[in-house]
């Protein structure tokens, strides 16, 4: 049965999508199964995402707006329902991730999540988000679409020697995620630096923390807490945490030295077959 649920377009960025997917699926004169036979997919599906109650990928938007010949029109919702995916509080430091020209982060216990592979992502936020999973993984990747940009930000981070053993969604997974972050060794714009167990005491001892920085806009210091996060420009802080990062970097193995590191690591804990060797 064709689902004809009604929608407030004004609700959400989803049910704003799932109007405009039937209000040109209709203008086109195709039912649900008809286009989902152009998309490969279920009438089923078609139905689900019109009505609100599915979200839908950015693969699936763009051939929606091949098949409908609508000139990108879902390819550029796609951004704003997906990122209404992400959990409120953190809807804001989102976007100003986004206009960022600069990210420093340090990451105590796990890997950033612009470097995340989805498996790793998909692991990490199963433990308490079982029900929304698909969802909140697709906005993860999202996120990290400004890493495409023709103007990407600069990314440096610091990666605590602890996020290499913490065995997130099993040996495979990590081997994976470990081996991403090795593919960023000669990236011109992203850095990663490992700090390694033996610094001991350091300036982030009280936990993960980023800086933004922008072009036109005050630096701002965001940090996550249980269940919510912390943004602030305040210019003392911005200040204080600024320092400390440069500590933090200049504590940190080289990024040649956290690559091999890294290697090894894959190697020893996660059975990595070795490559070519890590300079």
């Amino acid at each position: 049965m064709v689902n004809i649920r009604s929608l407030d377009p004004s609700a959400s960025p989803l049910d704003y999508y799932g109007s405009e997917l039937r209000r040109l699926r209709e203008e086109a004169n195709l039912s649900q199964a008809e286009l989902g036979s152009l998309l490969y997919c279920t009438a089923s599906l078609i139905g689900q995402i019109e009505t609100a109650k599915k979200v839908p990928t950015r693969k699936f938007s763009e051939q929606v707006d091949l098949a409908l010949l609508t000139g990108g029109v879902f390819a550029r919702l796609i951004g704003m329902v997906l990122k209404s995916q992400l959990p409120t509080w953190f809807q804001p430091y989102a976007d100003m991730e986004a206009k960022a020209t600069y990210i420093s982060t340090y990451q105590a216990q796990l890997v950033y999540g612009l470097l995340q592979t989805p498996e790793y992502a998909r692991a990490v936020l199963s433990v308490e988000n079982p029900g929304r999973l698909e969802e909140l993984v697709a906005a993860r990747m999202e996120r990290q679409r400004i890493l495409e940009r023709e103007h990407p930000p600069v990314v440096c981070v610091v990666l605590d020697e602890a996020v290499l053993y913490r065995q997130i969604g099993g040996a495979e997974v990590m081997r994976n995620q470990l081996a991403h972050l090795l593919s960023f060794l000669d990236h011109p714009w992203i850095q990663v630096q490992v700090l390694p167990f033996e610094v001991g005491q350091h300036a982030a001892m009280m936990g993960s923390f980023n800086l933004l920085r922008f072009d036109d806009d005050p630096d701002l210091f965001y940090a996550p807490v249980y269940g919510g996060g912390h943004m602030t420009a305040n210019p003392q802080v911005i200040r204080e945490r600024s320092v400390g990062y440069a500590r933090l970097q200049a504590a940190a193995l080289s990024r040649e030295d956290s690559a091999a590191l890294i290697e090894r690591v894959m190697r020893e804990r996660y059975g990595h077959q070795p490559g070519p060797a890590v300079a």
